[in-house]
């Protein structure tokens, strides 16, 4: 289960619908062994597309080097669909690399008709996805 503040919910949407209409990309880190997304680190979709997004490989090293310093891991790795619903493609399995994270998708597309965006999580270990419940809180 991932239990997320509305504060990041409300960060993951914006950066969704900022970027829209191309896939947004991003980290929540919080504390090594936690598992309490805490800090929001939005980054760019280096391949600028409405269907893909990939992390630059030179921020995606920064961020590594200043979570390690900071005795942080990435609990929560998101990114949107924009067109489809949210879940993870092929491609987004493939690239999972992170067992002990959260995959959230935000979809920006009403693909359910149930509002203007989905916010789902996801555990992706050795390409195998299982959908998890989200707890949002005000605060931890």
């Amino acid at each position: 289960m991932l239990t997320i503040t509305q504060a990041l919910v409300d960060q993951i949407v914006a950066h969704a619908r900022k970027d829209h209409p191309d896939e947004a990309c991003g980290v929540v880190a919080g504390p090594a062994g936690s598992d309490r997304p805490e800090r929001f680190i939005p980054m760019l979709n280096a391949a600028m597309s409405p269907t893909f997004y990939e992390f630059d490989s030179g921020d995606l090293l920064k961020l590594y080097r200043e979570m390690d310093d900071r005795d942080e891991e990435p609990v929560v790795v998101y990114h949107s669909h924009t067109a489809t619903e949210a879940y993870p493609s092929r491609t987004d399995i493939s690239y999972a690399n992170e067992p002990g994270a959260h995959y959230v998708l935000v979809s920006t597309a009403d693909t359910d008709g149930l509002g203007d965006f989905q916010f789902r999580s996801f555990r992706i270990v050795e390409g195998e996805v299982t959908e998890e419940e989200v707890t949002v809180v005000e605060a931890y």
